[in-house]
């Protein structure tokens, strides 16, 4: 199965996307065909062995519309200036038939019988029809041609009709419409440029995040330092990067040491210390030493260019909510016509008003019914909500995973890496008191460190990495040898040390082993010379944030469960420090998803938070996967939601912003069923003017957009 972006020019309303859909849904190897009205594109899977990409052109084309390249398309995006220019000219022509309407205005003059005002107004007005409207008779007769209308179709008919039935009248004596007709043609154009200014702002965040990246990367080899185009860097350069200058491409650090404002890839604002070893990504920053980089992942496969491909992905994507709204949007047209021709043969033929009266109740239905709004409401919430999401580190893979979002009454957060660190530390360091040696937590710290610093053992790495931290000189060790599974022996400044579990040294003299391995923690004992120093605890210690994230889901009526390998005891523990009263424990890898099943089995709508390769099951089985970024990359691509920081408060804010997003699209899909509903049976019933009908048009389309940019405000 192969899939291909067409960018399609000649859209204007939502009724244009869903009729693309259902031509392109109907070529034979077709098995999905999503068209996004706002980034005028269409994303299509197809089978290549069945169908071909001149196949789906040339349908879209038969269409009645234009398949463009990508600088054609993005020419088409930025045509702002053009709108507005062409706004400005019809606005210009219609002032007149405005101040008509207010005052009466009176030449000298007259020929054919007709005064100078009003060949005046009919210049103006098929200068204004034939001008800046033509777009939209021109889109009508491509449409009438298939035996389709579209909304060029209702404006066309609706302003051609005023103006042919006011060229009758301006010659027989009867009440002529110019001004409605140019005044019509001026204001949808200017909800056309409102639209395309405000739905432009929509799509910022990708135009933000393309524009992260640097072109320039200075690189080192056997000719010392030069500077290339990104695009020649290859796997396994080496690049030079100074403070202050953004890292091109990801890579590993194999000199010097800095910190990295990681802030555009993982929404966190405190920069993150890094040193040999590390692994960098391209477009974040670079902030104090200058450091080496080899480079890792090129082109496609770099951190920001999968981040940008999975918000496109999403941004053209559909919520299942939006299905109703395109059922209505395919057929809404042709009703909007039917409507229309009976609103001027009741008025006409049943209730007996004159013609001129009929035609412009007639022309109100025509020009307030608009499906835009209909067509938009989706997909300009779902592309700010993703947007925003991206900025902060939280990536929606599409519009179904918010609407799962709103019903989610239980999070399942993996212990390990997700509210835990996912790595030991040195939690207590306690001195034996009774031990003549009278020893000091730094010094016992720094003998135990010496003594393990030729250990591969993670605890022995924990105690070490302590030391370091507390500046601690460590002393070379001797004879070492380690025993498996129970601890080391080996000589520090001429000091017989060992350093083991309590089933190794069987004593305690009264320190609390036993009671820090009931909280989870790994406990070894430090023997100098025989006798007892003192003992170190190392834990897989809390993430900083984990409690908070468990507060704020409590608050919102979303319950907490932790789910833990660890034993019953240890589990418990660790969950009443963070306020989590259901616990799961002893859960074996493979056995994750199906405790999410279970608790699915009691009706609670589950999302799970989870990092390692062993929670690719449950997140795919839960009704939301929410997959840490840090992690691996098959929980990644197990996951429905991504957060590139393994901060446990993006999984709340990712619920949050998901659940708001969804919330926008259901006020943008009522407020546009709503319009329709009201105001076409107002117009049918003569209570609308035709321009106030137009103006009524554009501003439900600014209305539905507007409250979609709110989203960049909201509070998550």
């Amino acid at each position: 199965m192969k899939q291909i972006k067409l960018n399609i020019a000649g859209m204007h309303c939502a009724s244009c996307a869903v009729s693309n859909e259902k031509v392109l849904q109907k070529i034979p190897g077709v098995s999905k065909a999503v068209v996004n009205y706002i980034k005028s594109q269409a994303i299509i899977d197809y089978d290549g062995n069945q169908t071909t990409i001149d196949q789906l052109k040339k349908a879209i084309i038969n269409n009645g519309y234009q398949i463009v390249d990508e600088y054609q398309s993005h020419q088409q995006k930025n045509h702002l200036k053009h709108g507005l220019n062409i706004f400005v000219i019809a606005a210009i022509l219609a002032i007149p038939g405005l101040i008509s309407m207010f005052v009466m205005v009176e030449l000298p003059g007259s020929f054919l019988g007709i005064g100078s005002w009003q060949w005046i107004l009919m210049i103006l007005t098929t200068i204004s029809l034939f001008g800046p409207g033509l777009e939209f008779h021109q889109g009508m007769i491509r449409q009438s041609l298939r035996f389709k209308a579209d909304m060029d179709s209702l404006i066309s008919l609706g302003t051609l009709a005023a103006y042919f039935y006011s060229l009758w009248a301006v010659f027989n004596g009867g009440q002529t419409y110019f001004e409605s007709a140019s005044t019509i043609i001026a204001i949808i154009l200017l909800g056309h440029y409102l639209e395309a200014l405000s739905t432009g702002r929509t799509s910022q965040a990708i135009e933000k995040l393309m524009h992260l990246g640097v072109r320039q990367a200075r690189i080192i080899d056997e000719n010392g330092q030069r500077e290339v185009s990104i695009d020649s860097v290859k796997f396994g350069d080496i690049l030079l990067v100074k403070p202050g200058e953004k890292i091109p491409l990801d890579g590993e650090i194999i000199e010097g040491q800095t910190t990295v404002d990681e802030s555009m890839l993982t929404g966190e604002s405190l920069p993150v210390d890094k040193i040999v070893g590390n692994n960098v990504y391209g477009a974040t920053l670079n902030q104090q030493g200058a450091i080496k980089v080899k480079v890792t992942k090129i082109g496609q496969y770099t951190i920001l260019s999968q981040i940008i491909r999975m918000v496109e992905n999403a941004q053209n994507t559909k919520a299942p909510v939006q299905r109703l709204a395109d059922q209505i949007s395919g057929i809404f047209v042709p009703v909007v016509l039917l409507l229309a021709a009976l609103t001027f043969i009741i008025w006409h033929f049943v209730l007996g008003a004159p013609v001129a009266q009929s035609l412009i109740n007639m022309v109100a239905v025509l020009i307030i019914s608009c499906p835009c709004a209909l067509g938009i409401a989706t997909p300009t919430a779902i592309m700010v909500g993703t947007g925003r999401g991206a900025q902060r580190g939280i990536l929606i893979k599409g519009g179904e995973f918010l609407e799962k979002a709103k019903q989610i009454d239980t999070v399942v957060f993996d212990k390990t890496g997700t509210l835990t660190k996912g790595e030991p530390a040195v939690t207590d360091i306690i001195v034996n008191q009774k031990s003549e040696l009278r020893t000091q937590k730094s010094e016992l710290l720094q003998i135990a460190a010496s003594a393990e610093s030729s250990s591969e053992h993670p605890i022995a790495k924990a105690i070490v990495k302590k030391a370091k931290e507390e500046n601690l000189e460590l002393d070379a060790a001797k004879n070492f040898k380690a025993i498996s599974g129970l601890g080391l022996e080996t000589e520090v400044n001429g000091k017989k040390v060992v350093i083991g579990s309590s089933k190794f040294i069987n004593q305690t003299n009264g320190l609390p082993a036993k009671e820090l391995e009931s909280q989870g923690k790994t406990v070894v004992l430090v023997l100098v010379d025989g006798k007892l120093a003192g003992l170190i605890a190392v834990a897989d210690t809390l993430r900083p944030e984990a409690k908070k994230a468990i507060e704020i889901l409590s608050q919102t009526g979303i319950e907490s469960v932790m789910i833990s390998g660890d034993n019953q005891k240890t589990a418990d523990y660790i969950a009443s420090q963070l306020g989590i009263k259901k616990v799961i424990a002893e859960v074996l890898p493979n056995d994750k998803a199906r405790e999410v099943k279970s608790l699915q089995a009691l009706g609670k709508t589950v999302a799970f938070v989870g990092d390692g390769i062993n929670d690719a099951p449950a997140l795919a089985q839960a009704d939301l996967g929410i997959a840490i970024g840090t992690g691996t990359e098959v929980a990644i691509e197990a996951g429905n939601i991504v957060l590139m920081s393994g901060n446990p408060l993006k999984a709340v804010e990712a619920i949050m912003l998901a659940k708001k997003t969804f919330i926008t699209i259901k006020q943008n899909l009522f407020w546009a069923f709503f319009y329709n509903i009201c105001a076409i049976p107002l117009a049918a019933m003569g209570f609308l003017n035709p321009m106030i009908a137009a103006a009524a048009m554009g501003l439900s389309d600014v209305f539905v957009v507007g409250n979609s940019l709110l989203l960049k405000r909201k509070k998550l």
